[in-house]
């Protein structure tokens, strides 16, 4: 069995009585289960299978990897106030949506266990920053960045050097930026971008999560990034 913290990614209901959800727990990732009869008994899990809630739980598998079958959920965060606000309620469900399409079952646990702290972490963020196309994007960056999908986005992928100014730009296939002098010229693939957009999203990804609402972005930067 497992035991230990999970966010709810998906419920779904199954069968007459039943629940599928998915759950993110930082030992194994991704784990689909299924709580037997919790449309029936309010005792089993009282409140705890909804979106983004944060419990404990304890999990049974009849075999290694697979459906698991929850035994027990008990709540540890709910992030009410996301509930009371659709723009963040909307955000939080994209960012959960996000993970639930591409985090790993049963990964390396170095691996899952980031992913499962950019979810809580993300989360808390949610309930307490004003929220915008700024703080979705720079979410998004930081979701890719847990996920292992990090962009290059300081040094050229093509010659490794840190461009001062002049033309660069964003190789879409690569996955990072290029300089003037290797592909930054208006090619198929190669999106142009300010050394300014840059640095800001840079700066997203070092900075503390709950500091992303000070980093400032122009309305043409935005779009750029």
């Amino acid at each position: 069995g497992i035991e230990g913290e999970a966010v709810v990614l998906r419920a779904v209901d199954f069968g007459e009585s039943d629940l599928i959800a998915h759950l993110l727990m930082p030992e194994v990732g991704r784990l689909t289960v299924i709580a037997k009869h919790a449309r029936k008994s309010q005792k089993r899990f009282p409140g705890s299978l909804d979106l983004f809630n944060r419990l404990r739980v304890r999990v049974s598998r009849k075999r290694a990897t697979g459906l698991g079958f929850l035994e027990q959920a008990t709540l540890i965060s709910a992030f009410l106030p996301l509930r009371g606000d659709p723009a963040r309620y909307a955000l939080a469900s994209y960012l959960i949506e996000l993970l639930d399409r591409v985090a790993p079952e049963d990964g390396t646990q170095a691996d899952t266990r980031r992913i499962f702290d950019f979810a809580v972490a993300a989360l808390e963020t949610l309930v307490q920053v004003p929220v915008d196309l700024r703080m979705r994007l720079f979410l998004e960056l930081r979701a890719l960045d847990a996920i292992g999908l990090r962009p290059g986005l300081v040094r050229c992928v093509r010659c490794g050097r840190e461009p001062g100014s002049g033309e660069m730009g964003f190789h879409v296939a690569e996955g990072g930026l290029v300089c003037g002098a290797h592909g930054a010229d208006g090619r198929t693939g190669v999106l142009p971008v300010h050394l300014g957009t840059l640095r800001a999203l840079e700066q997203s990804l070092a900075a503390e999560i709950h500091q992303l609402g000070r980093i400032q972005l122009s309305g043409e930067a935005l779009v750029e990034a």
